[in-house]
């Protein structure tokens, strides 16, 4: 894991940007103004993992306040492996957070994406906001997430079809989304043009996905592959003039069993760096990364158990 404050030193004065790692002993690591802080959880669950990739909204007043927050109530949420008592205790999280900033006066919000990794079945994903999740091998880079998005609103409504929808997202840069936990969401409209923020979350799913997005539900169960790593990060990684040049480039750089994931995601960021020089995008974002890579079980002696 790393969280960057700005990957070339020139960007952002403040991290917005926060992180949860709960190892399979329940140490917990994550940002606490600004500084990597550790807890250590009472009663969690032997093996039991969480991930979380946070980006507190830039353009609002008290972005990292929005993501501290929520991450504190991360920590507040029992292990499950249940997807269904997943969603139920986040929806409740960003109710309880929405009618605290409300009173206080604060329309912010921030990104989540979430991974609940039990030791013995599937691990659960939560979407909320355009933070991503990738998987990657050899040959391919392929993003397991929607981004909440006008483009995605507008795919919903029929009024964008794929390439569109692709052009937008993932080949141009842009920083407005259409959801955010702890703010709402503007997805559930049917007029686009509305100014409206519905306070509840608006879950994509097969039910309301175009055709072109199906199977990419914001909340689903997904089979963690040994031969895969898988990426998840705020949209500093990839908020370039020309994003799918890096991204290109990443089963080269992160595809390396032999070799450890701290070296993998130090070389990663180094390029993005150079990346932003040479595009001289300036100044850039905060930017924070998780690698995930399932370890392979071991080969036994004939006869052994």
């Amino acid at each position: 894991m790393r969280s960057l404050r700005s990957p070339t030193g020139q960007g952002r004065h403040e991290n917005q940007d926060n992180f949860l790692l709960i190892d399979n002993r329940g140490s917990a690591r994550f940002l606490w103004g600004e500084q990597e802080t550790q807890l250590q959880l009472p009663g969690w669950p032997d093996g039991h993992r969480r991930l979380a990739v946070l980006d507190g909204m830039g353009g609002h007043s008290h972005g990292r306040e929005a993501a501290e927050k929520a991450v504190e109530g991360l920590l507040e949420l029992s292990a499950t492996t249940d997807l269904a008592q997943l969603s139920s205790g986040l929806n409740a999280l960003h109710q309880r957070l929405y009618q605290e900033f409300q009173a206080a006066g604060l329309e912010t919000g921030c990104t989540l994406i979430l991974l609940e990794i039990p030791p013995r079945s599937p691990a659960l994903m939560f979407h909320v906001g355009d933070s991503r999740l990738y998987a990657i091998d050899s040959g391919n880079v392929q993003c397991l997430t929607v981004d909440h998005v006008p483009a995605t609103h507008l795919a919903m409504l029929g009024l964008l079809d794929s390439t569109q929808w692709l052009q937008q997202v993932h080949i141009q840069t842009s920083s407005q989304i259409s959801q955010a936990f702890i703010l709402g969401s503007t997805l559930g409209a049917t007029n686009f043009y509305t100014d409206t923020i519905d306070q509840e979350l608006y879950e994509l799913h097969d039910g309301n996905l175009p055709l072109f997005l199906r199977g990419l539900n914001d909340r689903r169960r997904l089979d963690l592959e040994p031969d895969q790593v898988y990426l998840m990060a705020s949209d500093g990684l990839w908020h370039l003039r020309h994003p799918q040049m890096f991204i290109r480039r990443w089963p080269a750089l992160l595809v390396q069993p032999h070799r450890s994931l701290e070296e993998l995601i130090d070389e990663l960021l180094d390029e993005l760096a150079m990346a932003i020089r040479q595009q001289q995008r300036q100044p850039d974002d905060n930017c924070t990364v998780i690698l995930v890579r399932k370890p392979t079980r071991p080969r036994h002696a004939p006869g052994s158990p």
